[in-house]
């Protein structure tokens, strides 16, 4: 049930017909993972919190650094060596004091997040390494969660959905880890993580919704030199990904 606060602060979005009242009640009843308190953790973090998901969970044992601040919109120069978490956590209770945040400030590993997942209806992947990245994917899977999947670099970026039966996963399209693969930055611009970021956070919100256009099966890639969008699809699970052989 909404408390006339809620009603208020939410008019706009209880005005469209794919929400309302009933569907503004189901994303306060929502409980959304975001895995990365980075460049689209931030954003996509940020707009779930706008909307009301109830309950927001956002794990991340980096800290706050200068160069984090071009793109990171969660954080701020007072809190330069602050757990990213934390200051995630600090930054949502201000903007909506409805919404119950849940820091993790720790890195996960598999058995972590195995538990942590099964508390959630849907997980973002904000991570910004490919074996977390890939351990997000293995892990919704077996679990049988689905998560919305992001990347960014310089002025591109990518978004897919996952969601149980429903298309392929991250293995199924990009294999394995590529040999000699290491930790590195990124070249990145922080309105690409901001694009890219609030797509995820659309997707999931669409998904508690209970939307049937999510970006499952396809691949929505963004060309941020020249403004350009496309869809790739994959409309088929991918034999050779271990997740899903018979």
């Amino acid at each position: 049930m909404l408390t006339p606060q809620e009603q208020e602060r939410y008019t706009r979005q209880i005005m469209m017909p794919e929400i309302g009242e009933t569907g503004q009640e189901r994303l306060k009843n929502s409980r959304v993972l975001v895995i990365g308190a980075g460049g689209l953790g931030s954003p996509a973090a940020y707009y779930l919190a706008a909307a009301g998901v109830g309950t927001i969970g956002i794990a991340d044992g980096d800290r706050v650094e200068p160069s984090n601040l071009q793109r990171q919109i969660l954080h701020q120069e007072s809190r330069l060596g602050q757990n990213k978490a934390d200051s995630a956590a600090q930054t949502l209770h201000g903007l909506n004091s409805h919404v119950d945040v849940k820091a993790y400030p720790c890195f996960l590993d598999v058995p972590a997040l195995e538990k942590l997942v099964q508390q959630y209806d849907i997980v973002i992947d904000a991570a910004d390494q490919l074996k977390n990245k890939f351990m997000i994917n293995d892990v919704c899977v077996a679990a049988g969660k689905p998560f919305v999947h992001g990347g960014i670099t310089s002025f591109s970026g990518q978004v897919m959905t996952y969601v149980p039966g429903k298309g392929p996963c991250y293995r199924c399209i990009f294999g394995d880890i590529p040999a000699g693969d290491a930790p590195a930055p990124i070249p990145v611009i922080g309105v690409t993580a901001g694009i890219i970021g609030t797509i995820q956070a659309a997707e999931a919100i669409r998904f508690l919704l209970g939307s049937d256009t999510l970006l499952t099966g396809k691949l929505l890639v963004l060309d941020g030199s020249r403004m350009q969008f496309r869809t790739v699809p994959f409309p088929h699970v991918s034999e050779a990904c271990p997740l899903h052989k018979k």
